[in-house]
């Protein structure tokens, strides 16, 4: 029997200290460490990757206070440049798919002590939640903070989390990044690096900069999602694939209008308890404040590996052509890949299995 509940109903209240506890590697990555990446021979940047990133975690051991101005104090002096264990902060430059997820989780494992991890829009979420200065106070107890898929198509949001790495750099707090190269702007393989330096501005100097190089998947262009299911069969299918579950079963119209009302910082809790969601009715979405919510409830989604069915348009008609080409073109592609991900989850396997 399927237990049926509706996200469109659902208005979680969350905690700070909830909020809070959510900053940690989603399932997928739950138990990852650097013995479990698995670097590709033909390219060496992966294995030393590995090493650097060891290298720094065993110098986020001790968290000094002032960190920053020291650093900074100490390289003037020095002369030199500093090892990755001694940069106030590591990023990982490259394309989807080559593990910078994995390593950048694994690194989060490896340090000891109050520690975050979370995505880009889920920092710039938490202080719309919690205010600016209450995000720096919290973050400034932690040894590490991790930033995974740092975006450059945001102005606003960039500013804002170079100021709070700033601010928690000069609390002592080390810091670890992830960005994928733009589709458009790929270039040598180097643009979102460049760009991460100039938008960090005095962070810049003190980034241990790693390229880890691999094919980019996205040379495949977007997957081809699954075939929608006709309305007349989505009870069956999800009473066949889903028998013992929490199924959460919404109209696509009316679960997108309800997410204006629910701050995306809560989208986690949302999802509290749901197996599987099913979506009556699938349309394009054409406002792009809309989309952009709608793309963080898919990454949570795919966080928690929570397989879709789904009616109406299909997946890859989710966002108009041109969003899909514009300036938040990452997010969409991003939110597009991973609910074909678990649309074919839902339809091959009926039950949702881990993705790598």
């Amino acid at each position: 029997m399927v237990q049926v509940e509706q996200l469109s109903t659902r208005r979680p209240a969350v905690s700070v200290e909830e909020l809070l506890k959510g900053f940690v590697p989603s399932p997928r990555f739950g138990e990852v460490s650097f013995d479990t990446y698995r670097p590709d021979p033909a390219q060496p940047s992966q294995s030393q990757a590995v090493s650097m990133l060891q290298e720094f975690a065993a110098g986020t051991a001790a968290k000094p206070a002032g960190a920053l101005r020291r650093l900074f104090v100490g390289k003037s002096k020095a002369g030199g440049a500093k090892g990755a264990g001694q940069r106030a902060g590591i990023y990982l430059d490259g394309g989807f798919g080559v593990g910078k997820t994995h390593l950048l989780s694994s690194l989060w494992h490896e340090v000891e002590g109050p520690k975050a991890i979370g995505t880009f829009v889920e920092y710039t979420n938490l202080v719309g939640a919690l205010s600016f200065r209450k995000t720096v106070e919290a973050l400034s107890a932690y040894k590490l903070v991790c930033i995974d898929e740092f975006e450059l198509d945001d102005p606003g949001d960039t500013v804002l989390m170079s100021r709070l790495m700033r601010e928690l750099a000069d609390a002592g707090v080390k810091l670890a990044a992830t960005s994928n190269t733009l589709p458009g702007s790929l270039g040598d393989g180097r643009f979102a690096a460049v760009d991460f330096q100039r938008e960090i501005q005095v962070l810049a100097d003190q980034f241990e900069i790693l390229h880890i190089d691999g094919e980019d998947f996205r040379h495949r262009g977007l997957p081809t999602p699954p075939e929608p299911i006709a309305n007349s069969d989505l009870d069956a299918r999800m009473r066949r694939d889903f028998d013992g579950r929490t199924v959460a079963v919404d109209d696509f119209g009316t679960l997108v209008d309800h997410l204006a009302g629910v701050h995306p910082s809560r989208y986690r809790q949302l999802l509290e308890g749901v197996d599987a969601v099913v979506w009556r009715n699938v349309h394009t979405i054409t406002e792009q404040s809309v989309a952009l919510r709608f793309v963080v409830l898919a990454d949570r989604l795919y966080d928690k590996d929570v397989p879709v069915l789904a009616s109406g348009a299909p997946l890859d008609q989710l966002f108009t052509p041109e969003m899909m080409t514009g300036g938040y073109q990452k997010k969409y592609f991003r939110a597009v890949s991973r609910l074909t991900a678990l649309a074919r989850e839902a339809q091959e396997a009926g039950v949702p299995q881990p993705v790598g």
